[in-house]
């Protein structure tokens, strides 16, 4: 419920946000900075969350996080007030034809906001791997999945229609902020911890901090505690020794540059080539999220008993390569074809993956596995994004292609993590066997 409410405030400006850009100055590559500059934050803040929350808690840390993007809703919506002040204009080969004006500035500012304490992603799989055992994990994080899918049906559905009233893209600002606000008082009173054991290590030292979010020292970590403290405190080198964990950073980067360009291509190509207004994107993304609600809900809950993660995830991103391919033939009925292909390639392989990913590490590592994986998310994105906005000004479509051979490329580095992954567990199997005997 938390992650859908989430999702949904976002994912109501998706549809809208190409035309603020344009209608305050910006052009294709603006967009593409813009994008790219909630994933940069993000990239610092995810970590430092995620940490944080094997240390005091992944409900604590998600309320941060849902305050921070309550406030950036509020930035957001002070740039519709203000002036259109122009700050400067340029006019270059590489960046085309735009315009600074200051309510963009001020987007800029609450997406950097937004971004530094945009770190309830990887807290809310952190909590998910909390909550998981080895049988339910696969459905669980297609649930998981699926309330994010569910929250991208409804949104930019909605955006659309909202966006024609008379109010124009304010009100599905104000409802965005609105939801971001309930999101808070969900966490606050409805959401229990998933680490009920947490501790102060001793580094919360300012009394007004530790009573604001209630860090207190709990009988059941008297004995090991060092122990404890010296797994939350774990960094990037600790993190990526972890068996399997480089692997598996390196597809969530690939994964995440490729949908990118996807991400960055579409409004320019909507807005452009076929002259799509908001409603006719916001249909078309609700249509995707549709198919991914029913891919990641029963579909998945079925398959994940028949298929392994690995095969789910491979699957998956076979089914991705296509639909990159299609998308690069400018029909409106292939179009569709390769969305349709897409959602359920999206829908198989990222709640798998995220499976694999949280059954590496420890609980009291979980939150630095996810926040270091999604900093690897927000690295891929930034290049992803800002690229796909220039690449698509340059060879248009072409830039989807690029996305397929990525996607290939995840489907060779999964086999070689699953050719791993079987060879530890025979070696594994014949340790136990030695020692029966």
């Amino acid at each position: 419920m938390v992650n859908f409410i989430g999702i949904l405030g976002y994912s109501l400006v998706i549809p809208i946000l190409i035309f603020i850009v344009t209608d305050f100055g910006g052009n294709g590559f603006i967009y593409g900075i813009l994008g790219a500059t909630y994933p940069f934050f993000q990239f610092n803040g995810a970590p430092i969350l995620g940490r944080l929350s094997d240390k005091i808690g992944r409900r604590k840390v998600l309320i941060i996080s849902q305050v921070g993007t309550f406030l950036a809703w509020l930035l957001f919506l002070l740039a519709f007030i203000l002036p259109e002040t122009k700050l400067w204009e340029q006019n270059a080969e590489f960046t085309g034809t735009y315009m600074m004006t200051l309510p963009l500035l001020v987007i800029f500012i609450a997406r950097m906001l937004d971004g530094f304490t945009g770190g309830n992603v990887s807290v809310a799989n952190a909590y998910m791997s909390d909550i998981s055992t080895d049988e339910d994990r696969n459905k669980n994080f297609g649930k998981m999945g699926a309330s994010t899918s569910l929250g991208f049906v409804i949104g930019p559905a909605f955006a659309g229609l909202l966006a024609s009233t008379i109010l124009g893209e304010v009100l599905p600002l104000i409802l965005a902020a609105i939801i971001s606000l309930i999101a808070i008082f969900v966490i606050k009173f409805r959401l229990k911890e998933s680490v009920p054991c947490v501790v102060d290590t001793g580094k919360l030292s300012i009394k007004n901090i530790r009573r604001f979010f209630q860090v207190e020292h709990k009988d059941c970590f008297t004995e090991g505690s060092e122990t404890h403290e010296t797994e939350t405190q774990k960094g990037w080198i600790q993190i990526v020794r972890i068996k399997g964990v480089l692997l598996l950073y390196s597809i969530y980067f690939l994964t995440f540059f490729s949908f990118s360009l996807f991400y960055a291509g579409l409004p320019i190509y909507a807005n452009t080539i076929l002259e799509w207004s908001a409603i006719d994107l916001g249909i078309f993304l609700a249509y995707s999220s549709l198919i991914m609600v029913i891919v990641q809900g029963p579909v998945l809950n079925r398959l994940s008993n028949i298929l392994s993660s690995h095969t789910l995830v491979l699957l998956g991103s076979l089914l991705l390569a296509c639909s990159f391919f299609l998308l690069s033939l400018e029909s409106l009925i292939l179009l569709y074809v390769a969305n349709t292909l897409l959602s359920i390639g999206n829908g198989l392989m990222w709640p798998s993956f995220l499976s694999l990913l949280s059954s590496t590490g420890t609980k009291r590592t979980q939150g630095a596995i996810q926040g270091y994986g999604t900093s690897m998310g927000s690295i891929a994105s930034m290049l992803g994004l800002v690229l796909g906005g220039i690449l698509f000004e340059n060879i248009t479509t072409f830039v989807f292609i690029i996305g397929g051979c990525v996607f290939c490329i995840i489907t060779v580095l999964m086999l070689i993590h699953r050719f791993r992954n079987r060879e530890k567990s025979q070696v594994d199997n014949t340790s136990i066997e030695f020692l029966a005997n």
